[in-house]
């Protein structure tokens, strides 16, 4: 592990960079999209847009983040990243903030709905990770999920448990990295999910594939994984992640591994 203190976060600045550098690209210009090009794409001057990848943060109203968005070729999750930056956090729909505590008639419902997916191992986290619940199946496939303090993320990136059981785990890293990446773009100011990010970055492996390209993902949902788990089945287990985001509490997440 490393003793040197981790990077901090990247700020819009970093994002900014390294999109523009993918745009060109992506426009198959051969090179990186220049300052002076993305400013006259966006209808704003060099100046200004050299000010804002710089740091400093001039007024952007809808328009211009939607400019921007299109003139980098951002996909759905970058422009809700790009937004967050912008305004300073995504607001939540329906709680004042990630961590609000839920009810327990609320708690209840939801993991009893966790039951109702056997035999599929299905579990409730939170915005930042923390597991709230799982079912039978969940905790038998993954034990780690029964103790004190687990945390998914915290699992997949700091465990060598996480590395011998998660198949192609450097690309799984990757995009557990990329939800980090957006989450701290949503709520800058959440203290969990700046210790899971300096938790994760502690070890060289994730150290290395975070100042590698730039990825942003709001969520596994879809995602396919490859499992090795012995003492659960003899063979390597193929599962889809389905996350579920109930209405009354965005910022809770059921996953359901099909």
């Amino acid at each position: 592990m490393l003793d040197t203190k981790p990077p901090a976060p990247p700020g819009l600045p970093d994002l900014l960079r390294s999109w523009r550098a993918r745009a060109g690209g992506r426009l198959n210009i051969g090179k990186t999209l220049t300052q002076a090009d993305l400013a006259a794409r966006i209808g704003m001057s060099e100046r200004w847009y050299r000010d804002l990848e710089a740091g400093t943060l001039p007024r952007l109203d809808g328009r211009v983040l939607s400019s921007l968005g299109d003139a980098l070729l951002l996909d759905a999750d970058e422009r809700a990243t790009l937004y967050g930056h912008a305004l300073g956090g995504a607001p939540q729909v329906a709680e004042a903030h990630p961590g609000e505590t839920i009810g327990q008639p609320a708690l209840r419902d939801l993991l009893d709905l966790l039951d109702r997916q056997l035999p599929r191992p299905a579990y409730l986290a939170d915005s930042s990770w923390n597991v709230l619940g799982y079912n039978q199946v969940m905790a038998h496939w993954f034990p780690w999920v029964t103790r004190p303090g687990a945390n998914l993320l915290r699992w997949a990136l700091t465990t060598q448990e996480a590395r011998e059981q998660v198949l192609d785990w450097p690309w799984h890293a990757r995009m557990y990295l990329a939800m980090i990446r957006f989450a701290l773009a949503q709520h800058p100011d959440d203290a969990a999910l700046h210790s899971l990010f300096a938790d994760a970055l502690r070890h060289p492996d994730c150290a290395e594939l975070w100042t590698g390209r730039v990825c942003v993902i709001a969520s596994r949902d879809g995602h396919r994984f490859r499992l090795r788990l012995p003492h659960a089945a003899p063979e390597v287990v193929d599962v889809v992640a389905q996350v579920l985001i109930p209405a009354r509490h965005q910022s809770l997440r059921i996953v359901v591994l099909v």
